[in-house]
């Protein structure tokens, strides 16, 4: 069977990685390489650009690598891509590495799904850290050493945040090419041998056929719902729509909204390093507008809305990593748009507060009517906004005068002469 591949040509499967690592892309690899194997392609080359990503992603993608029974090839393409933290244990776990001339590759920092958490012996956060960093140094040396690879340089990536071009990269034997294009990559390892979990195969993909294979649309969803910025707009989205469905029963959509972007939310947290005291303070600043709305102090609770859930949205995401974190701008529109809100609603109700009553006892002082007869301290009748009332007047008023009201008791309203 590979003789007759052999002789008739090959394919190759392209995938691409690109963005953070989580759990989307893990699946997402693991299912081409499931489906490169299925299909006896000839190699899977997976074209990479990311800032790195979560541990245990990390570890699932690099599991599959080492044990795939097709050779893996990890192209850092195009030019300009970079390959950081968890995407350097990818690249040095592929059976070739290689890149494009303009990418680099370097500080390999896995960041951990709960990062700080003391353990069972009540371990600092210091020790955790150092403890997660040795380990992440024992992996990616083991790694290194499995797949030929400069082990020495590998470690100083975890530990000194080490990174260096695609060039200098090849001199130091971390990657096995540095090609331009793909249709150059498959012509350079035409012929080179990878040993696999089966035994040794010789590749042949000079002129193979590329099929690409993308995403998969449920694949595509959990990833951008595992952005962090999309996690957190969801988060409040949810809020507010449960809020508005409490406030007033029977909307059905803003709850139904409400609940569906929370779920939708809280599988994110899962993939997310999140400080659940941020969570707190957000939700204490959303509670803190919601009274203002309810009981107006007009300063107090909506400087303490807004400060409670700025903190709350800095502090949300519990990571270093530039790559995790919500974006400023988001949390600054977030913040600035519940604010505006909140100050609009305040204005309406104050605006409501001082307009005068226009129905009921309230609603008629004020108001202009005329004489239908002589009004005396005794009797009188007045016609005002279609309606006749008994009246009386302090000073006796002629019929066919304009009165104001000036007073409501019970039946009988008490006028003056309206002066013109």
């Amino acid at each position: 069977m590979n003789l007759i591949l052999w002789l008739l040509g090959s394919f190759v499967i392209l995938g691409k990685v690109e963005g953070v690592i989580g759990p989307a892309t893990a699946s997402y690899v693991h299912r081409v390489i499931e489906l490169s194997e299925k299909e006896e392609a000839e190699a899977l080359i997976l074209l990479l650009d990311t800032p790195g990503g979560l541990d245990e992603a990390m570890r699932e993608i690099v599991k599959d690598e080492l044990n795939s029974k097709i050779p893996i090839v990890v192209y850092v393409h195009p030019s300009g891509a970079r390959d950081a933290s968890a995407g350097v244990f990818i690249t040095l776990a592929a059976h070739i590495a290689a890149m494009t001339p303009g990418t680099n590759i370097g500080a390999a920092h896995p960041v951990a799904i709960s990062p700080g958490r003391e353990d069972r012996e009540g371990k600092t956060e210091e020790t955790m850290i150092k403890k997660a960093r040795e380990d992440a140094a024992a992996y990616i040396r083991s790694i290194a050493e499995k797949r030929n690879r400069n082990a020495r340089w590998a470690e100083k990536a975890v530990r000194e945040s080490a990174s260096v071009t695609a060039e200098e990269a090849l001199r130091l034997k971390i990657i096995d090419l540095v090609v331009p294009t793909v249709d150059e990559l498959l012509e350079k390892i035409h012929g080179k041998e990878v040993s696999l979990p089966m035994g040794t195969k010789k590749l042949n993909t000079k002129n193979a056929e590329k099929k690409n294979v993308p995403m998969s649309p449920r694949e595509e969803f959990l990833k951008i719902i595992s952005n962090p910025n999309v996690a957190y707009i969801l988060f409040i989205v949810g809020l507010y729509g449960l809020i508005f469905e409490i406030r007033s029963p029977g909307g059905i959509f803003p709850g139904l909204l409400g609940a569906l972007c929370l779920i939708l939310a809280f599988y994110s947290f899962q993939t997310l390093p999140i400080n659940y005291a941020g969570v707190a303070l957000i939700i204490l600043g959303i509670a803190m507008f919601v009274m203002e709305v309810l009981t107006p102090t007009y300063g107090p609770l909506t400087i303490g809305g807004i400060v409670s859930m700025s903190l709350g949205s800095m502090m949300l995401i519990k990571s270093e990593a530039n790559f995790l974190q919500i974006s400023k701008p988001i949390i600054f529109a977030v913040v600035g748009t519940t604010a505006l809100f909140l100050l609009f609603a305040l204005g309406a109700v104050a605006k409501v507060m001082r307009k005068k009553p226009t129905t009921g006892k309230e609603g008629l002082i004020g108001g202009i009517g005329k004489a239908l007869s002589d009004i005396t301290q005794e009797e009188g009748k007045v016609f005002i906004r279609g309606e006749y009332w008994n009246a009386v007047a302090e000073e006796k008023i002629k019929k066919g005068s304009l009165v104001e009201v000036i007073e409501v008791k019970g039946l009988t309203l008490k006028v003056k002469k309206k002066e013109v």
